[in-house]
């Protein structure tokens, strides 16, 4: 394993917001310098798991302006979310609105154009109140909070890694496809036994047979194959990644690839050159090997990141920082 996580580390910005749901409606939401919450012991974010959150970054361009990329599908996949867990909807442009106030109020702490840093960007949403019996809550915060991150990995992009886990994820009917905390949780354990046998993150595999590839880790799983087409797994347990939405439109509208969701097998990877991750956090990471059942799959490309891959990561870096042409209304640009 060439490069090593960094994973987030937190810093304080001045500010972040907040807004409360109580009797049937939200308030107006404010821009306020404390971090820390106060809610009751019985809230059911505690004891229920009633929460979910989102993750975007903002960009620093060439121009000194900001840009937010594709905040508006973060807000429809928040609104899914609250949704499956029973909470309160927050309008699409009230969270679009959120947002854009949060980084601006903080637009000092958005990395320079050219580092490779960035301003992670973390709505997310609890209930609250006195909720002892399980039912979903009467009320509820939504939050916006941000900090400066360097980029997830050390060093260049080298391919890493992976095992494979006996461990699902998710349900095959559950909450898989919603970004709630929940199924992060339940990814800690596996995380944490890979790396501690070497290995960069696990592979999760469909929790109904566990012959095909789901998930890595947090992060969505892609491929290239051996005729330069793009695929990706399909499952009702997978998250709607809007990184991978994002390269699979650019790998069929912008390279020219085939594109398919398909299933991809575990123990039938030889039609692969280049595989990855893919997510908000570390954007792409190159996949060198798989491990299963002590099996050793290497990729074509295992030494550094497939030409393809690359390809996709230069040009997702490139429109998300502004150096390369808005495709199709993903920007938002902010002028501090």
């Amino acid at each position: 394993m060439e490069n090593k996580a960094k994973g987030f580390t937190y810093v304080k910005t001045p500010f972040n917001y907040i807004s409360y749901y109580k009797d049937g409606k939200w308030d107006e939401g404010v821009l306020r310098e404390e971090d820390t919450l106060t809610i009751s012991a019985t809230s059911t974010s505690l004891h229920y798991g009633q929460q979910a959150f989102e993750g975007l970054k903002a960009y620093r361009r060439k121009d000194g302006n900001i840009n937010l990329f594709r905040v508006l599908d973060n807000a429809k996949r928040f609104q899914d979310s609250c949704e499956r867990l029973m909470m309160p909807k927050v309008a699409l442009d009230v969270f679009v609105e959120a947002v854009k106030k949060t980084v601006l109020a903080n637009h000092e702490f958005v990395p320079p154009y050219g580092t490779n840093a960035t301003l992670y960007v973390r709505p997310f949403i609890i209930g609250v109140g006195n909720n002892l019996g399980l039912r979903p809550a009467k009320e509820y915060i939504f939050s916006v909070i941000v900090s400066p991150v360097e980029s997830y990995f050390d060093g260049p992009l080298k391919p890493v890694d992976m095992i494979t886990s006996d461990i699902d994820r998710a349900a095959p009917h559950g909450t898989g496809h919603v970004k709630v905390g929940g199924n992060y949780a339940a990814s800690l354990y596996p995380q944490v036994l890979a790396r501690e046998k070497g290995f960069a993150d696990t592979i999760f595999l469909d929790p109904r047979t566990h012959t095909k590839i789901e998930e890595v880790g947090a992060a969505n799983f892609f491929a290239i194959t051996n005729q330069k087409a793009y695929i990706t797994p399909k499952s009702p347990s997978i998250l709607n990644s809007i990184t991978n939405r994002t390269l699979r439109y650019i790998a069929r509208h912008m390279l020219i690839l085939d594109v398919e969701e398909t299933d991809i097998f575990i123990d039938k990877l030889d039609h692969i050159a280049e595989a990855g991750a893919c997510g908000t956090a570390a954007l792409v990471t190159p996949i060198a090997t798989i491990t299963h059942n002590d099996h050793v799959h290497q990729f074509k490309c295992h030494k550094e990141m497939g030409p393809i891959t690359k390809q996709l990561y230069d040009t997702i870096v490139g429109i998300q920082v502004g150096d390369i042409p808005d495709p199709s209304n993903w920007i938002t640009i902010l002028k501090p």
